[in-house]
């Protein structure tokens, strides 16, 4: 692996997953594809996540309150991604929880306004996370609760490129269609990299045994996941794939503050 192509793939990826201004150069004769960027997506996590933990480890640091802190981090967080995944989860969460069938849901998740599964899971998704990373640093130093939202950020960006990967488009026009599959070496180099990322992480806050109970369960969330939009979409759409990223972080952190 060339580390000149891995850097562009991070550009592209860190392009893909947030409205952070890039150079020009990194997208000029790119036709958008993510088939080998996929792999980078980890690590354009974890640059993502880096601003909004430490602003969590300084807040921490001079004593601020856990939940405020986090909910700062989330804040940061967002705005840094555009709502990206949110949007995804938002729409997926009225698709499959409001349409009759395929077709029905499919049209639902098209649809920009905002329904009552939405409303109750971006709800949850923040709540989830803030009280997670609340408890997190409640029995963590901050460098350690900062490090659990960039663990987080990695691995639950790895298990999207899984997902992305494991079905096919629900659809053949949008965001995901266009982008195209991720190479299977992009995937592998996704996966790796995300576990190591997180072991090294994590491996100074938690034993061994339970990180890899938390990675288990974020790939058991992310495989059960995945099978349920198989069954009632046939494939993953762009919003299914942010829809894993929100699920996937929400379990990690949910974990790791019960593991602490």
């Amino acid at each position: 692996m060339q580390i000149s192509g891995f850097i562009d793939d991070l550009f592209r990826a860190l392009g893909f997953l947030s409205r952070i201004p890039l150079p020009d150069r990194f997208f000029a004769d790119h036709d958008g594809s993510m088939g080998r960027a996929a792999r980078a997506f980890p690590a354009a996590g974890v640059l993502i996540a880096a601003l909004p933990a430490l602003i969590l480890c300084l807040l921490l640091a001079f004593n601020a309150d856990p939940l405020m802190s986090a909910l700062l981090a989330l804040a940061t967080l967002t705005i840094l991604t555009g709502a990206l995944h949110e949007d995804g989860l938002a729409d997926t969460a009225d698709g499959l929880g409001g349409g009759r069938d395929r077709e029905h849901a499919l049209a639902i998740m098209k649809d920009s306004r905002i329904g009552t599964y939405a409303g109750v899971a971006l709800i949850l998704s923040f709540a989830l996370r803030a009280a997670a990373l609340a408890a997190i640093a409640r029995h963590a130093p901050p460098l350690a609760a900062g490090a659990t939202l960039l663990a987080a950020a990695a691995v639950s960006r790895a298990l999207m490129v899984w997902h992305w990967s494991a079905l096919p488009p629900a659809r053949p026009t949008g965001v995901a269609a266009a982008a195209g599959k991720p190479q299977k070496t992009a995937r592998a180099i996704a996966l790796l990299s995300a576990a190591a990322i997180a072991a090294v992480l994590l491996l100074s806050t938690v034993s061994a045994v339970a990180f890899l109970a938390i990675l288990a369960v974020a790939v058991l969330v992310a495989l059960a996941f995945t099978r349920w939009v198989e069954t009632r979409l046939g494939g993953h759409t762009g919003d299914t794939i942010g829809a894993t990223q929100q699920i996937c972080e929400i379990t990690l952190l949910c974990s790791l503050a019960v593991a602490l």
